[in-house]
């Protein structure tokens, strides 16, 4: 049934029962204060003389002017008290999640260029050492349970490049880091990034030699071959051309 309630009618219900328990408790203190008999009887000049029961809002105010602080509430939270009673729509007032490190602002990209880290053969990495050598080498752990570099001061705009366990579903479980052994991890980055294709790949290379030398492993390319200068020299060329064909489409998109 609470599936068929929007958030806005599941807000107001909420508010709406809270705004009753707080009633029912100034009310049930109330009765024990001394001196409670000075209180506004409810008799109004306006309605005649006649009883009237005092509204939420003067329940309120009286007792923060008797001072009792937990009675007392902000004039705007008595504001959406009083229309969430009456049915009046009040605003989403859920703080925005801050974004977790290495969240790609757009998720659309065209391109994934890969690298990958192997333990030598008969070996596995260790949790516990693959977790100082992403520290070392400037990693942060974040969104997905993996590691990413990201843009220095800049970290909403996203991860330059990531690095995933070889092992599905790819993350590090950082409760049980102790335990894990796993054969590689792999480096990638997805384009359009936060900089450009070419100085992404000028990131994540050296990123990738460093832990290699830290965690005694094999660099491999994308197609789980030895990584040599004549393949990184023909990844950076390829990475040119896509950055030429990037600044084509944005001056076609900006004319």
């Amino acid at each position: 049934m609470l599936d068929g309630l929007s958030e806005t009618a599941l807000l107001r219900i909420a508010i709406g029962v809270a705004a009753v328990i707080l009633f029912a408790v100034i009310v049930f203190t109330s009765r024990k204060k001394p001196g409670q008999g000075k209180r506004n009887t409810g008799v109004r000049p306006e309605t005649g003389g006649q009883r009237q029961e005092p509204t939420l809002r003067e329940i309120m105010q009286a007792d923060a002017d008797t001072g009792d602080q937990a009675a007392a509430i902000a004039d705007s939270e008595l504001d959406l008290l009083e229309k969430t009673l009456a049915g009046e729509p009040v605003p989403d007032r859920r703080p925005t999640p801050a974004p977790t490190a290495g969240a790609r602002p757009d998720e659309n990209f065209d391109k994934v260029v890969s690298l990958f880290l192997a333990a030598r053969a008969g070996q596995s990495l260790q949790g516990p050492d693959l977790v100082v050598a992403a520290e070392k080498a400037g990693l942060v752990y974040g969104h997905m349970n993996i590691f990413h570099r990201l843009v220095d001061n800049h970290p909403e705009q996203g991860p330059i490049f990531s690095v995933a366990n070889l092992v599905k579903p790819g993350a590090f479980d950082m409760a049980h880091i102790q335990d894990l052994r796993t054969p590689g991890i792999s480096f990638f980055m997805a384009l359009p990034g936060p900089m450009s294709a070419l100085d992404a790949w000028d990131a994540m290379l050296p990123t990738a030699q460093r832990m290699a030398e830290l965690l005694d492993g094999v660099l491999l390319d994308d197609e789980r071959n030895a990584l040599g200068r004549q393949r990184i020299a023909h990844l950076r060329e390829d990475l040119r051309n896509y950055d030429r064909q990037q600044q084509q489409w944005d001056l076609r998109t900006t004319r």
